[in-house]
Parts: C-alpha cells; sequence; structure tokens
C-alpha cells in the first residue's frame, strides 16, 4: 500500500475546508489527515460530509464510539455514542469529540474513504482520531458508509458550530 500526496487546505478563521477535485478512480482509496484542528469556538466537533456536486446531503449511516482517559488520572471509559451515529441521515458526520479552544487544545487523526468513485457500490469510510484538551485525551472511532452507488466527487470539513480556527488537512492517494 502506498500513500501519494494529492494536496492540502489550512484553515484560518474558515467556515469550512472543502477538497473539490482530485477525487476520482485514479485510486483504491483516498485518505484525509486533519492536523491540529483547532475550534474558534470551544466545545466543537470536526465533521465531514461528501457529494457529487449537489449540495452536501449524501444519505450515510455511522457508528461511533470513544476511549478516553483523564490527564489526572481521575477516570477512563469506553463509551458507544449514539448520539453521534446517523441512520440513513444526511448530516455532517461528527469525527472527533469536543474540541476546546484552549491555547493548548487541538484535534488530530486520519479519515479514510474507500472507493468513492465506484457506480457499483456504496462508498465505506473509517476514522480514527485524537482529541486532547480540557484535561482529557480522546480517541474517536467513527465507520460508516455512504448509501449511494453514484461517485461521490467532493468532501468538505466543518465545524459543528462556528469557524475553524486554525489546522490543516492533507489529501493522499492510496494505491
Amino acid at each position: 500500500m502506498g500513500l501519494t500526496y494529492l494536496s492540502s487546505q489550512t484553515a484560518s478563521s474558515s467556515s469550512s475546508l472543502s477538497f473539490t477535485s482530485g477525487i476520482d478512480s485514479t485510486y483504491d482509496a483516498y485518505e484525509f489527515h486533519f492536523v491540529n484542528m483547532h475550534p474558534a469556538t470551544g466545545g466543537e466537533r470536526l465533521t465531514f460530509q461528501m457529494d457529487s456536486g449537489s449540495g452536501y446531503a449524501t444519505t450515510m449511516t455511522t457508528t461511533n464510539f470513544l476511549s478516553e482517559h483523564a490527564e489526572n488520572d481521575s477516570s477512563a471509559s469506553l463509551v458507544y455514542r449514539t448520539i453521534r451515529d446517523q441512520a440513513q441521515g444526511t448530516s455532517y458526520q461528527p469525527l472527533t469529540g469536543n474540541i476546546w479552544n484552549n491555547s493548548d487544545d487541538s484535534g488530530s487523526g486520519v479519515l479514510t474513504v474507500y472507493q468513492p468513485s465506484s457506480s457499483t457500490y456504496v462508498k465505506h469510510f473509517t476514522s480514527v482520531a485524537n482529541v486532547s484538551g480540557n484535561g482529557f485525551s480522546d480517541q474517536n472511532h467513527v465507520a460508516g458508509y455512504f448509501n449511494t452507488t453514484s461517485a461521490l466527487t467532493r468532501i468538505d470539513f466543518k465545524m459543528s458550530s462556528g469557524n475553524i480556527d486554525a489546522g490543516t488537512i492533507h489529501m493522499y492517494g492510496v494505491s
């Protein structure tokens, strides 16, 4: 398996970061590495949605769980998050837990989308992300599929509310 760098988007008080070209049948999968994502407003989550050029509302079914550990060792847990799941929903899917806007808080991870240009099968995706902040380290796991056989050619990332204050997302082709 090899990664080919394709492009990057860097936030600076951005409402969203979008990749509107470069997602096609060239690669078997695409990885999006999001690095030090920081919200303008504390307690927001990094989210995403894909489409084929018609408004970022593709139907998806997802699952979400997280493990967390407090910096002071006062608590640790593994939690299935039904509130962050979708069952044939069209909303933006959270990839992280709450990211606070303190100067040392951020979220980083990898989203992989498999065969987004297939005209035969639904499009599966997986994501693992870590959020540090507010006294915790949270590892978030998200998986699901877009319930369409249409090619998905664009992806959009945004915070659950407010702007992305800072952070970079790199897009790679996987072969």
